[in-house]
This record gives C-alpha cells, sequence and structure tokens, in this order.
C-alpha cells in the first residue's frame, strides 16, 4: 500500500512551492493546473523528455499513467498530483450541458477512482494529493477549513477520510508553514509523527519524517 498525502491551502500559501526539494529523478508530476511550477528552473528538472512531467487536467490520463508508473516505472517514488481540484474542475466544465443526478456521480466516481488506486500502489511510492481549501462557518459558528470539491457527492464522501496525513499550507508573518494537527481544519498526523503543530514548508523534509516514523 502506497503511502498518501493530502496538501491542502488557498492559492498564494506555498503548496506547489513546498514540492521545490524533490527529487525529479524519483519523482513524477502532474500540473492539473496548467501553470507550470513555481520555482526557478523547474522547466530544467520537470519536462517531457525526462518523462517526469505531465501536463493534463483529464482523469483517464492521470490515471492510466499512475498504472504505469505502479508497473513498470521501479525508479518513481514520489508522485505529485497538483491540484486535484484542476481535475475536478475540468471534467465538470467538459460536462457542463449535462443535467441531473448522474454527471455528479460520475464526477465523483472518477475524483474517487484517482485516490482508491493511489491507495493500491507499490509499497514504496508516495502520492502526494495537492488541493484547494475552503473556510467556511460549521454548525457552532466556527470557521472550519477543509479540502474544496465540487459537487454535494465528494462533500459527504470527506476527501480527507481517505488521507492519513492532511497538511494545510498557510503563509504567517511572511513565513510558509504546515499545520500538522487540526486547529479548526481538516489538518492532521499520525500521532507521534510530528512533534510541533506548524512545521517548514519542505515536502522533502515531510517525507523523511514520514519514512522515519514508518520505520519505527
Amino acid at each position: 500500500m502506497a503511502t498518501i498525502i493530502g496538501i491542502m491551502g488557498e492559492s498564494g500559501s506555498g503548496k506547489t512551492t513546498s514540492m521545490r526539494n524533490l527529487d525529479p529523478k524519483t519523482t513524477y508530476y502532474f500540473d492539473c493546473d496548467k501553470k507550470g511550477l513555481s520555482w526557478r528552473g523547474w522547466k530544467g528538472q520537470y519536462n517531457s523528455e525526462s518523462k517526469n512531467y505531465r501536463c493534463t487536467d483529464k482523469q483517464s490520463d492521470v490515471l492510466s499513467i499512475m498504472q504505469g508508473i505502479n508497473e513498470k516505472c521501479p525508479n518513481i517514488k514520489t508522485v505529485v498530483i497538483d491540484t486535484l481540484n484542476g481535475i475536478m474542475v475540468a471534467d465538470e466544465m467538459r460536462r457542463s450541458k449535462e443535467k441531473g443526478y448522474d454527471k455528479w456521480m460520475d464526477l465523483a466516481v472518477s475524483v474517487y477512482g484517482i485516490i482508491d488506486y493511489a491507495l493500491t500502489m507499490r509499497d514504496d511510492i508516495t502520492v502526494i494529493f495537492v488541493c484547494h481549501s475552503q473556510t467556511v462557518r460549521d454548525d457552532s459558528g466556527y470557521m472550519f477549513t477543509s479540502i474544496k470539491t465540487n459537487g454535494q457527492k465528494l462533500s459527504k464522501i470527506g476527501l480527507e477520510t481517505k488521507f492519513p496525513i492532511v497538511l494545510y499550507a498557510k503563509c504567517i508573518d511572511g513565513q510558509y508553514l504546515f499545520e500538522t494537527q487540526a486547529n479548526f481544519s481538516t489538518a492532521k498526523t499520525p500521532m507521534g509523527m510530528f512533534e510541533e503543530k506548524t512545521i517548514p514548508n519542505d515536502i522533502a523534509e515531510v517525507l523523511k519524517a514520514v519514512e522515519a516514523y514508518e520505520n519505527g
């Protein structure tokens, strides 16, 4: 079973930039927002020639490539899907003329299918789902932040229930950080994985911490 990590946050909170220190030789990057990456020199690291980058928002493309990585690419250890919302919005727009329940059910199935398959990938793979966040007032009157989804079906599923790790990307006093535990949000990490409630915005360091935790 692969390791699954969710990264949520508002636009400009450092979600994509947190991937800057991943090793391009062992990483496959899905650019589902089609906007490129957010650090200097990224095109020399991730490109079609290196076979580690795909700019697509089609669920079928993403799922097919993930299957190929799982079966035929032992060198790939990290898969980044940035963002899952890019796939959701594109699917909804392509179905804009469709009406009724089936449209939203199909949308939920396509997104859920990617996450569900990721969970079955090789043990030595980590799949990182980058997501936009939404903040709404809950029944108690508090503002609460969770992963933003399209349609009530996905909201009822609660995508965070599929992720053992959800990090909340934030910029606080000019510092880009991850929240590791719920603070009026769905952020969560396994007990004892991180001592601090906020950690530096660096996925490479997060993966080291996850490996150390899983290996005991």
